[in-house]
């Protein structure tokens, strides 16, 4: 199984992503609404295709990506059947049995946060995503969404702790850099349900604590039960001067062959050295300039800013440097030609 855990810095939220190394088809748990572009370029380096998207429950600290990546990969949207959020395609029950290609994910109904809120464990009880149900040394709070502190410590105790002791817990949130726990971890050490609490002392914990509202709450909440489609309904605006893609290291890239059909759109930005950009040479460009990469800060005035700017060199590597040499300058709408020269069509050389 191909897996992947990332992190959204703004709402401390992880997503995960489950391939199958045989079929090639994936699905994320968690994703988050400005990570589109992170998790789509990740899914296409790896070779995957995404067949489905599952939310732990409604969030009311970030907004969910599930039905953006519908529309742009075509996936199907899951959640629990308790959200009752609307554009969901597979509504999961407790003890449902939801996955792609060999991966099978079991659900289990764990309300107390709040009322939809399931987790999800691996066919082989190695590995549970349990939301916000169960955290690393805490869980969710349960003062809001009909959260409830003695149905979260029977969602636990009974859904969770009575998974295997070695079964991984990747939780959805985490704000102090950790990534990962275990069943028997959280039994001895949670602070707040673990070791020789029992309900009542847990019910006393949690309604004695006082949060404050979460910031986004009132913004996540009504995008969230549209499985985050936006009240619009429109697609978030993107670049679209070109055909492009977005690397996982952050880079807009387009392909040689939209450089060769666009080329009087655009200025092509060459930044190999002088000694090396004379090989081999490149058909059809007529509106190439070349700037050494390490001579681009000095005279990044030289570049035109009437168009688009694409950049050039062997492999494409030291060109996506260039990308941030330009932005910092100014120029907004800039990509990496993918795979630079070596990259390039050979009846185009």
């Amino acid at each position: 199984m191909i897996f992947r855990q990332l992190y959204d810095a703004t709402s401390s939220t992880y997503t995960y992503l489950l391939g199958d190394e045989t079929t090639r088809e994936a699905l994320l748990i968690d994703p988050v609404f400005e990570q589109v572009q992170r998790d789509l370029a990740l899914i296409r380096e790896l070779k995957l295709d995404l067949k489905l998207v599952v939310d732990t429950h409604a969030h009311a600290d970030h907004i969910t990506a599930a039905w953006v990546l519908k529309q742009k990969s075509g996936c199907q949207i899951a959640s629990g059947e308790a959200v009752e959020a609307e554009n969901v395609d597979i509504p999961i029950k407790d003890g449902q049995t939801i996955g792609v290609g060999k991966i099978s994910l079991q659900a289990r109904s764990t309300p107390g946060h709040t009322s939809g809120c399931m987790t999800y464990v691996l066919q082989d009880q190695s590995k549970a995503f349990t939301g916000d149900a169960l955290l690393i040394r805490g869980c969710g709070r349960s003062d809001f969404q009909q959260g409830d502190p003695a149905r979260l410590y029977k969602s636990i105790n009974e859904q969770i702790f009575t998974l295997p002791d070695n079964c991984t817990i990747y939780p959805a949130h985490d704000y102090n850099g950790r990534t990962c726990t275990s069943v028997a971890e959280e039994k001895e050490f949670n602070a707040r349900v673990g070791g020789d609490s029992n309900e009542h002392d847990f019910v006393g914990y949690m309604n004695a604590m006082q949060l404050p509202h979460p910031k986004k709450i009132d913004e996540a909440l009504p995008n969230n039960m549209r499985s985050g489609k936006p009240e619009n309904g429109q697609l978030p605006e993107e670049q679209d001067w070109a055909d492009l893609r977005m690397t996982l290291a952050g880079f807009p890239e387009v392909e040689p062959e939209w450089v060769i059909q666009n080329q009087p759109s655009v200025t092509i930005l060459d930044v190999r050295d002088e000694s090396e950009s004379v090989e081999p040479e490149l058909k059809e460009l007529d509106n190439l300039i070349l700037i050494p990469l390490d001579e681009l800060r000095d005279r990044v005035g030289e570049v035109p800013t009437d168009k688009p700017v694409v950049t050039l060199c062997r492999s494409g590597k030291r060109s996506s440097l260039a990308i941030g040499i330009l932005k910092d300058a100014g120029h907004e709408k800039v990509a990496n030609v993918h795979g630079g020269v070596l990259h390039w069509p050979s009846a185009s050389r």
